[in-house]
């Protein structure tokens, strides 16, 4: 028999603080559904690439023009452990967070959702996207299913999967993504790691 949906409320509750991670494709809503589930929650938002962005004091194409990808993912990584220790949070990561096996040490502070939308979808949500650099390439949509194949098996790391077709309303997306969670709960949650509860700041 299935459980009752659980309400925000109950979900914030039942969360005691952790921390929620949305990874997946670039496309795939995490900004936008992070926000929405962050206000739900009553939780902070942060997207870890404007914050990177923040930091660096550049775009992401010009962090990846004058320092490579390499450039990108270092300063990547270094955000990702800052936000890691604080509570409360939705944090929206880049496509290729899950690349580098350091930075899941960080990830499994949270739970980790993984949206995932198909790669017709993710195509038409970002095509002439000029903040895109990993797609300027002759056929972008053939790099992104690329992409999404070297990725999938860590993406299915996740501690969550949402499986989308990529035209649901972000509401629909944010309770379904709540829903999921508290499947894999424990009835009675159990007490949280020490961490900083109040949001950090980039300047």
């Amino acid at each position: 028999m299935n459980e009752s949906p659980i309400s925000f409320a109950a979900m914030a509750s039942r969360l005691q603080g952790t921390s929620i991670v949305l990874i997946g494709m670039m496309g795939c809503g995490k900004t936008t559904v992070g926000k929405y589930l962050a206000e739900a929650l009553n939780y902070r938002f942060f997207d870890t690439d404007a914050v990177v962005e923040s930091v660096a004091h550049k775009t992401i194409p010009e962090i990846f023009a004058t320092d490579g990808e390499p450039g990108f993912r270092t300063v990547e990584t270094q955000v990702l452990a800052e936000l890691s220790a604080y509570t409360r949070l939705v944090i929206a990561t880049g496509g290729g967070i899950v690349l580098a096996r350091k930075n899941w040490s960080y990830l499994h502070h949270s739970v980790v959702v993984w949206l995932d939308v198909p790669v017709e979808h993710l195509y038409q949500r970002i095509k002439g996207d000029s903040n895109r650099p990993l797609l300027r390439s002759p056929n972008p949509q053939q790099t992104l299913h690329d992409l999404l194949e070297e990725r999938r098996s860590l993406y299915a790391q996740a501690d969550v999967r949402v499986v989308l077709q990529g035209d649901e309303p972000p509401e629909w997306v944010c309770d379904r993504v709540v829903q999921e969670i508290a499947q894999i709960l424990n009835p009675v949650a159990t007490e949280q790691p020490s961490a900083a509860s109040h949001a950090p700041e980039f300047n």
